[in-house]
């Protein structure tokens, strides 16, 4: 089966798309080749809740767990979740050399439960880097105010990393005011910058989710018109910064002339949780030169099977900015709905990664029973 017309048409209109699930059966059954083949996939993202549907799994992980017999329950989940990463890395090896070491990377998140300890994540993004063991893996380290050192930290010892649950585009600029710092000590400390790629994870749906529940109990005809608007302007928003800090900038230029690659927005949470609408609006409204769009198989195939491919955040930053003026006339703050959001975040993935936790114990006692 030849590539996928439209997925085609998204990457070479300039979009990464990556796949945002992993598991052990993926792996082994030749699925994840099948997407690199066929659907222009050219990443993995993970995270606590993609891990806690893997690993709840009875059957994949028996065997494994049986070699690693009776051991701690959080060190069986960093043994099962690297070799997952590590066996994926392995999957798309020939892709991120083919790229330059831009994409075939699959990222591990840092255990959630630190997500304000910048000492312990630093800590642990290293250990991770160490354990997966492989150059196009990459670390995922929130971006809390904590985590915005450890970030730093983390790419100033030569490990690429992806940034993850941003949602408010004042903190997307920390964050790439992080990465450079990053960057400058990376190539101060002599390390290979070519090789070191970083992403900063955008989440785009929940931002509707959000804020159209407020708009709905506004209740007003202006309120209406603005349902499904906020999370796409949010994200045009970003990229406006992006393009701010990448294009003409002579910190970046300095960076970019000793092999640097640029810090590409990520476009995450990108399955449409309203079944009103177009289950491809957040790939198909957010199509530019140098993202990345992780998204789930669902997602990928309602593409595949039709999606919109063509540039589409190009000339629309007026009209962005418009409907935020619009959402701050109506009394809704986007400032106050990301905030949440991302406390929200947190709280999510430190619930998915207890159950993580009770669902690999339960696995290490029924093997070894």
């Amino acid at each position: 089966m030849a590539e996928n017309a439209y997925t085609q048409k998204v990457t070479d209109n300039g979009v990464s798309i990556w796949l945002d699930d992993l598991d052990r059966t993926r792996i082994t059954s030749g699925n994840l080749q099948e997407l690199i083949d066929n659907y222009n996939v050219v990443g993995v993202t993970t995270n606590p809740s993609i891990f806690q549907k893997a690993l709840a799994q009875v059957g994949p992980y028996d065997e494994q767990l049986k070699e690693l017999g009776k051991i701690d329950v959080d060190d069986a989940v960093r043994e099962l979740t690297t070799t997952d990463v590590r066996n994926a890395t392995d999957i798309f090896r020939d892709v991120a050399e083919k790229s330059n070491w831009v994409n075939g990377r699959v990222s591990i998140e840092v255990d959630p439960r630190l997500a304000h300890e910048t000492e312990k994540t630093k800590e642990q993004a290293e250990l991770l880097w160490k354990k997966v063991d492989r150059p196009n893996a990459m670390i995922k380290i929130p971006a809390t105010l904590e985590g915005l050192p450890a970030i730093t930290a983390t790419l100033a010892k030569g490990i690429s990393v992806n940034v993850t649950l941003i949602f408010s585009v004042e903190r997307y600029q920390q964050v790439i005011d992080a990465f450079m710092d990053g960057m400058e000590q990376a190539a101060a400390n002599g390390h290979d910058l070519s090789k070191m790629e970083s992403v900063a994870s955008f989440f785009v749906s929940r931002v509707d989710t959000a804020v159209d529940k407020l708009l709905e109990a506004n209740g007003s005809a202006e309120a209406k018109a603005l349902e499904g608007k906020a999370a796409v302007a949010n994200a045009r928003i970003a990229y406006e910064i992006f393009e701010k800090n990448f294009k003409n900038n002579a910190r970046w230029d300095a960076l970019a002339a000793k092999g640097a690659h640029v810090q590409r927005p990520l476009w995450a949470s990108t399955s449409t949780k309203n079944p009103n609408y177009n289950p491809t609006l957040y790939v198909s409204s957010l199509i530019a030169p140098d993202v990345v769009n992780t998204m789930p198989e669902k997602t990928l195939k309602a593409l595949a099977a039709g999606g919109e491919g063509d540039p589409s955040i190009e000339g629309t930053y007026e009209e962005s900015h418009k409907v935020m003026d619009e959402l701050e006339k109506l009394g809704i703050h986007i400032k106050d709905v990301t905030d949440q959001l991302e406390a929200d975040g947190v709280a999510k993935f430190i619930a998915s990664w207890d159950s993580v936790l009770s669902d690999v114990q339960k696995g290490i006692d029924r093997v070894n029973a």
